[in-house]
């Protein structure tokens, strides 16, 4: 028998199929491995099991992701407040790359240069998945059926169908990858540009006329850039991101279209939820103002587009994005500091923000009131000698 194939499971129905088919057309065994980028409990991680050896696979096993998710992915996100064309938190996108890693070292371990994922060939992730398959395994044999085949959500499903599996209506109507970082949601109403995603199509937060619960103040406390406390009381990264992300679920936090670019060069668009992230970019945001001097904001901001955009382009392994997290550190030793929002049917609002650091000093200047560090002539002459290339330019053109 050939060597086994490890694929890359997630329990939804592409990787769900992928298990009876690789068995049927490879005739060898399927070792199905999920990434747990989620912190999952015993029972969830259970249910996936479960699943995985109802159709079919020979082994499962759930690999702990999310520590490395968060350290090396998650946690510069947050320092650069990064975006996709200034919309989109990269919600799932980014987690491939630890899960590609983690499916890597297990291939290794057994002895299998063969390794499947479940991604389509129109889709971003298969270009990640790729790009991070090659770069860790010598001479890696990439399985990919769906995409391989031209394979539809359709297809799969009456597949899956006939060997007796039962498949909910909804899962092939929509496609719907869940993380902590964000949920991202595809389906017929996401092809087109001029089409909207109906509501209840995303899983985890309501119709906006439908809030119930009353609004708060929330305090989020950071260090040097990353969060570490809600409310004054400290936690794990994880316990953080799991608080936020029901704070943003039950007031209705995070949800977004986006349409932007793909890997491949097509337009593409879809649905996402990303409380967490919408909430600590807000949050961390607003701290940044206080203690990063203008200079340092604006070049981070710029840096944090460049990263944001090789990220979704599937370079994660490339050198430069060693550089640029080096220098997200660097611009974080002073983001320490308390910020208190006020959340809730759907809205966030600054209250307040204090830190150590603030470098907004009322013994030298009160922005719209009086001054300390300098004379009314000296801002008099500050303002003519900003305007001399203004005032050359406009000479110039006349």
């Amino acid at each position: 028998m050939e060597k086994p194939i490890v694929l890359a499971y997630s329990g939804g129905l592409d990787t769900s199929f992928c298990i009876p088919f690789l068995k049927e057309t490879y005739n060898t065994e399927v070792h199905a491995v999920m990434v747990d980028t989620l912190g999952l409990n015993d029972d969830q991680i259970q249910v996936v099991r479960e699943k995985a050896l109802l159709y079919g696979a020979d082994k499962f096993e759930c690999i702990p992701g999310f520590d490395s998710m968060y350290e090396r992915i998650i946690s510069y996100l947050i320092k650069g407040n990064v975006l996709r064309d200034r919309t989109y938190p990269l919600s799932v996108g980014a987690e491939r790359f630890i899960q590609a890693e983690k499916v890597a070292q297990y291939a290794q371990h057994i002895g299998t240069h063969r390794v499947a994922h479940g991604s389509t060939g129109a889709g971003n992730d298969q270009i990640r998945f790729d790009i991070a398959l090659s770069a860790l395994i010598p001479g890696v044999d990439i399985i990919t059926p769906i995409r391989d085949g031209g394979l539809t959500r359709q297809f799969t499903t009456d597949y899956l169908r006939n060997r007796g599996f039962e498949i909910a209506e909804k899962t092939t109507n929509y496609s719907i990858n869940d993380g902590i970082w964000g949920t991202t949601i595809g389906g017929k109403e996401t092809t087109a540009a001029d089409t909207a995603l109906p509501f209840e199509a995303f899983p985890h937060l309501k119709d906006p006329m439908s809030f119930e619960s009353a609004p708060e103040n929330v305090t989020i406390s950071f260090e040097k850039g990353v969060p570490i406390a809600i409310n004054g009381q400290k936690m794990n990264p994880l316990t953080l991101l799991r608080s936020v992300l029901e704070l943003g679920r039950k007031h209705g936090i995070g949800r977004g279209m986006h349409l932007g670019d793909t890997i491949l060069g097509i337009k593409g668009r879809i649905g996402f939820e990303a409380p967490v992230a919408q909430i600590l970019y807000f949050a961390h945001r607003e701290l940044e103002k206080l203690v990063l001097t203008k200079w340092q904001r604006q070049i981070k901001d710029n840096l944090a587009d460049q990263y944001g955009m090789l990220l979704h382009e599937g370079q994660f392994y490339d050198p430069v994005m060693r550089n640029l997290e080096a220098y997200f550190d660097s611009s974080q030793e002073h983001v320490t500091g308390d910020v208190q929002i006020y959340i809730g049917r759907g809205i966030l609002f600054h209250r307040n923000t204090t830190s150590p650091f603030s470098l907004m000093k009322e013994g030298i200047a009160t922005y719209g009131e009086d001054t300390n560090g300098w004379t009314g002539a000296e801002a008099r002459a500050f303002s003519k000698l900003a305007g001399i290339t203004s005032k050359l330019a406009n000479t110039q053109s006349s």
